[in-house]
């Protein structure tokens, strides 16, 4: 099935699954009788009362409400924790090798494959964020789940995701990533086993970055991202679990038929993906480097304007030109938190030791930057135009916020790079001044 999409973001979407003409009804929300007997329920992801630019909410028509289903209870079979305050901080360079894929004699979903990395914060106020990795080797059967919690962006790093959503299906391969809205019921497919990345957000919403004197065009432009279109499916006296994540625990509950029966919705509050080699880089042509908020494809801002909980960087293909200047990364401490994630190629800096699948943290004032190797060749190479990252996608997923590791990610010994210090080592000494 060739899948269709709406193009925009925050844009006010109406949708209907051709199988059933006019079923969104005419001039109105809840009538007394929704057409082809439908329920009207609405999804709201702010409060009533927000600025109307900022107010989010869709209206769904669909088979039966959402409402129905058995109790829930607590479902222990995936590693996802918010216990950050059980670990102790590390401010030490951290790399990661490729997590693993599921093994092969045993089925694992896109839930059941989800372990949480490290975070800050604490979904029940609704501030902070966690960053988690998926490796699954088998679709979600019967099978729904839900982020209470907050917004998921979903980076497939191998693999593509089939995403069934309330509101439609959409088709994410790598170098692509969705948004799935906090609330929002989906079920993950696959055909391969499959790895990626996930960034977390409690209880706020991604938005594209403000573009200031870049002007009214560059970066991502709204029209690529996309919306899956209306589909719907009836399945009625089954077994179909609903999972939640809730508070930073997951649960499940049963019911008897699917929870993707919306016929038509309509509304500005929605589930998206982006290609992100349609990503409009800008960048210096003279000299020195802009700061890497150029590459900013989506951002959760905080209450401190210019400020973010979260912000989505990638690292795309690009051409550098700049004069007199040392063009790899440079070195660097910041006030922000630094996870990279690598979904294909070798990233400049660190080429060899940081390998796709896997990632590494720069903590808050920790210093870091190219390795020696990177450092000796780009101080004495000729300067000319030249592409770099052919074949290659970086990301960052980087916070205001000090994040804490958790016992997983700390304790995966053979993932954990503990010698990731020595790629810096042997820097030498260039001085030429008076000693």
């Amino acid at each position: 099935m060739e899948l269709k999409y709406l193009s925009g973001f925050g844009s006010e979407f109406s949708s209907e699954d051709p199988r059933c003409p006019d079923s969104l009804p005419k001039d109105q929300n809840n009538p007394q009788k929704c057409p082809y007997g439908l329920y009207a329920e609405q999804l709201s992801g702010t409060a009533f009362t927000m600025a109307r630019n900022q107010n989010l909410r869709s209206w769904l028509y669909r088979i039966k409400p959402s409402v129905g289903h058995l109790p829930f209870t607590i479902f222990d079979g995936a590693n996802i924790t918010h216990n950050w305050n059980d670990e102790k901080p590390d401010p030490n360079q951290m790399r990661w090798k490729p997590f693993d894929l599921p093994n092969p004699i045993k089925n694992v979903d896109f839930i059941e494959g989800l372990n949480t990395i490290c975070g800050c914060g604490d979904p029940k106020t609704k501030h902070g964020l966690a960053i988690h990795v998926y490796s699954c080797n088998t679709s979600m059967k019967n099978r729904a789940f839900y982020d209470a919690d907050g917004d998921l962006l979903i980076v497939p790093q191998l693999g593509v995701l089939l995403i069934t959503t309330e509101f439609g299906k959409m088709e994410v391969a790598p170098n692509e990533i969705c948004v799935v809205p906090q609330g929002i019921r989906f079920s993950v497919d696959i055909t391969v086993p499959s790895r990626g990345y996930i960034l977390e957000v409690f209880g706020r919403h991604f938005t594209l970055p403000d573009l200031g004197p870049i002007g009214a065009n560059g970066l991502a432009d709204p029209r690529h991202f996309l919306t899956p279109v209306a589909w719907y499916e009836v399945k009625d006296n089954i077994s179909y679990e609903i999972m939640s994540k809730y508070q930073g625990h997951l649960f499940v509950c049963q019911q008897s038929h699917s929870p993707f029966d919306v016929v038509a919705w309509h509304g500005n509050y929605v589930p998206y993906k982006y290609d992100l080699s349609k990503f409009m880089v800008i960048n210096s042509v003279s000299f020195d480097h802009c700061d890497p908020s150029i590459f900013t494809v989506l951002t959760c801002q905080s209450e401190k304007p210019g400020t973010a909980i979260a912000d989505f960087v990638i690292f795309p293909p690009r051409w550098s030109v700049q004069e007199h200047t040392f063009r790899p990364p440079y070195y660097h401490r910041n006030c922000m938190s630094e996870f990279m994630g690598l979904i294909t190629g070798q990233y400049e800096a660190k080429k060899g030791g940081f390998l796709p699948g896997g990632a590494t943290l720069h903590s808050i004032m920790t210093p870091h930057g190219p390795d020696k190797k990177c450092f000796e060749e780009a101080s004495s190479e000729v300067l000319k135009a030249c592409k770099v990252a052919v074949g290659t996608q970086a990301f960052m997923f980087e916070s205001c916020l000090g994040l804490t590791v958790t016992k997983w990610g700390l304790e995966i010994s053979e993932k954990l790079d503990s010698e990731y210090y020595k790629c810096w080592e042997g820097l030498n000494s260039h001085f030429t001044g008076p000693k």
